[in-house]
């Protein structure tokens, strides 16, 4: 696991499970069981995206690198992955396509790619967007590492018609993972996610499980109304608190099921 040159504060007390990059068995149990372990975040009150966006400030400014905040998430995201992959009976039939975007929610995606690797899956990287690496100074630092990381295969989708090149052959996928878009989806998607959303409908079409992170792309995070097209995904994953949008009734039936995992932002940065 990659070292940060700080060392980050986490709220614990004596009976929390370890937080996700830190946890030695988490890859080893099913998502029944990853329910259980992070139940505590699940029964903390929901909140929106904004007070999310200011409780992750504030844990930085305290000393937490967003680096290790990422680490978190992203591990928790493929911990989510194999037990969704395990749970339908696709582990190792396929490769894990993971479509990530250029900002931190594709970092998360990015995380658990390295992450998923080195416990043996097959991942297909995608990595959507005009640029040739991400935005944010943690998601490109995920960036240098999953490009040296042998057992991914990366993909660099520019433009809708290389997005579009990848619908053949999607079904044999054995999960997608929206790491697309998060907290930041304002007004009509734009292309190529636009085409890499509907990538994801004809993946679901076909069978394929879908897990999101965060929240599913276009699927608003604090009052859950979509835009078109949006992700339906089978299983969500979100960070730290439980999300307004998604206990919507709307925001609901296109998150699925939903996985609360803690990412080590302390009590002191929560005000939401």
């Amino acid at each position: 696991m990659p070292s940060t040159s700080s060392t980050p504060v986490t709220p614990s007390t004596s009976t929390s499970p370890p937080l996700p990059a830190d946890d030695p068995s988490l890859f080893e149990i099913d998502l029944r069981a990853l329910r259980m372990r992070w139940a505590a975040a699940a029964a903390r009150s929901p909140i929106g995206g904004a007070a999310m966006v200011g409780a992750d400030r504030r844990a930085q400014a305290l000393g937490i690198p967003g680096e290790r905040l990422m680490e978190h998430a992203g591990t928790a995201v493929a911990a989510a992955a194999r037990a969704l992959a395990i749970d339908t009976d696709r582990w190792g039939a396929g490769p894990i396509v993971i479509l990530a975007g250029p900002g931190n929610n594709g970092g998360d995606g990015l995380v658990a790619a390295r992450r998923l690797a080195r416990i043996g899956a097959q991942v297909v990287l995608v990595f959507v967007a005009a640029e040739n690496r991400p935005r944010g100074r943690d998601a490109a630092r995920n960036w240098d590492r999953v490009v040296r990381e042998p057992g991914v295969t990366i993909v660099h989708a520019p433009v809708a018609r290389d997005v579009g090149m990848l619908g053949q052959g999607i079904e044999k996928a054995s999960i997608i993972v929206d790491a697309l878009l998060g907290t930041g989806v304002r007004g009509e998607l734009r292309e190529p996610i636009r085409s890499a959303v509907e990538l994801v409908r004809l993946a679901r079409a076909a069978m394929v499980p879908v897990l999101a992170v965060d929240t599913p792309t276009a699927v608003d995070i604090s009052s859950g109304q979509p835009s078109d097209p949006a992700v339906r995904a089978d299983l969500t994953i979100t960070f730290h608190r439980p999300k307004t949008g998604l206990r919507t009734k709307l925001g609901a039936a296109l998150a699925g099921r939903v996985l609360v995992a803690p990412i080590g932002i302390p009590q002191e940065a929560d005000r939401g």
